[in-house]
């Protein structure tokens, strides 16, 4: 009889302990340097204490004297270009002060080398293992996703820019300029949210699952968030339909004022009286654009019934040509200037109707001229308009106490004459 053979189990290897990850290995490498710097000697905690302070007092002297030549520079180039437009100058203001921003950030991060070296803290080592050189990614993905959000703005501007003032059309040029801060931000939004997740990804994080959780959370979003959809696509299709623009003359629920910027979700209006007023696009369900292709100043005109009115409407036709003519004011006026005529007869007044048609957004500077040379005209030619007037009687007190203990006084009724 044979043995029955017992089955030989292959010996399984022992399992691998888990690599340690980035995070406990930047808390290990940062742990190891403080006990190194702990375990330092008084004196040459000293003298590294002293070289440190040098190094920081060298490097703010030299970021004080970099800080005044910019501003130096920053101020010729405001005097060359005083004539230049007002978004130029902010442009180059930004610009500046984003090459300040890395400047320091490099200058910032030499000192932080040189002190780390001062310590006995070996930086190109740890910088050559894998937390540096993770770390070093994570900056870079950093400054190349700023740099590349205010590229973008600034390419985008500028080439917006260019392309309104090359337009012949004004309002082509006032639609790209609407056009413009729209793109810009869909843009940098774009740029910022590929950048968080690169850094995401960098930190060992996995993506997938947080993307699939933001969708998850936009549905959700969305459905809770319907105004702000509304606004976005009514906004979208605003200007794909050229309906109002920057620097358009709008009234929006009784509020009247220019434009003055458009947003993915607002549009602002800026009164007469410098009043900023933030319309999201969802309420701006009526718009009454007054500047759109061309723009009209209707004139109503009251004159006494004691007024020739044939010799009245030839002055104000003599006063509209003349105005027409003039070297200023002519180019604002695109079509003849008509007197409609009689357009109502009130109770003390005879109502005239004439009507400039103008440029866009000069109506205004038209009326108010019609308006002070057909004041001197009438003036010339004796032309009566109505004054209501209210005459006051004067009584004795004796017969207004008589008046008083017999009735009450009747109030002498209105009269109108005219001058």
């Amino acid at each position: 009889m044979f043995a029955a053979e017992t089955p030989t189990t292959a010996a399984t290897p022992p399992a691998k302990p888990p690599e340690p990850g980035f995070t406990e290995r930047l808390v290990d490498s940062v742990t190891d340097g403080i006990d190194h710097v702990i375990g330092m000697g008084p004196r040459e905690a000293g003298m590294n204490l002293v070289a440190t302070g040098v190094v920081v007092v060298v490097a703010w002297v030299l970021v004080w004297g970099s800080r005044r030549l910019l501003d130096g520079w920053l101020a010729r180039v405001t005097v060359k270009g005083g004539d230049a437009p007002d978004r130029e100058e902010a442009r180059t203001q930004k610009a500046a002060r984003f090459s300040w921003m890395l400047f320091r950030l490099a200058m910032t991060l030499g000192v932080v080398v040189l002190v780390l070296q001062i310590w006995g803290i070996d930086t190109r080592a740890w910088l050559s293992s894998e937390v540096g050189l993770r770390l070093v990614r994570l900056a870079m993905v950093v400054v190349l996703a700023t740099g590349l959000v205010e590229l973008a703005g600034y390419t985008i501007n500028r080439l917006i820019g260019g392309f309104a003032r090359r337009s012949g059309d004004e309002r082509r040029a006032a639609q790209l300029r609407t056009l413009g801060p729209i793109l810009t931000g869909c843009a940098q939004t774009v740029l910022i949210v590929v950048g968080a997740l690169t850094v995401l990804t960098e930190l060992g994080l996995k993506v997938g699952p947080i993307l699939a959780s933001a969708g998850v959370l936009g549905i959700a979003i969305g459905f809770g968030a319907q105004t702000l959809v509304k606004d976005f696509l009514t906004g979208l299709f605003l200007i794909a339909e050229d309906v109002v623009s920057v620097g358009d003359n709008v009234e929006i629920g009784g509020f009247a004022g220019v434009v003055e910027a458009m947003t993915l979700r607002t549009i602002r209006l800026r009164d007469a009286n410098a009043t900023l007023h933030v319309f999201p696009y969802s309420e701006a369900q009526v718009i009454h654009n007054r500047t759109k292709v061309f723009s009209s100043y209707l004139a109503e005109i009251p004159v006494s019934y004691d007024n020739d009115l044939d010799h009245v409407l030839k002055v104000i036709q003599t006063v509209g040509d003349g105005l027409r003519k003039d070297r200023r004011f002519g180019p604002m006026i695109t079509e003849p200037f008509e007197v409609m005529g009689v357009d109502r007869l009130a109770d003390n007044a005879v109502h005239l109707k004439a009507r400039f048609i103008t440029v866009p957004r000069t109506q205004w500077d038209v009326g108010r001229e019609f308006n002070r040379r057909l004041k001197n005209a009438f003036d010339a030619e004796r032309i009566l308009t109505p004054v209501k007037t209210t005459p006051v009687a004067a009584q004795p007190l004796d017969d207004r106490h008589a008046q008083a203990a017999n009735g009450p006084a009747v109030t002498p009724p209105e009269t109108t004459s005219t001058t």
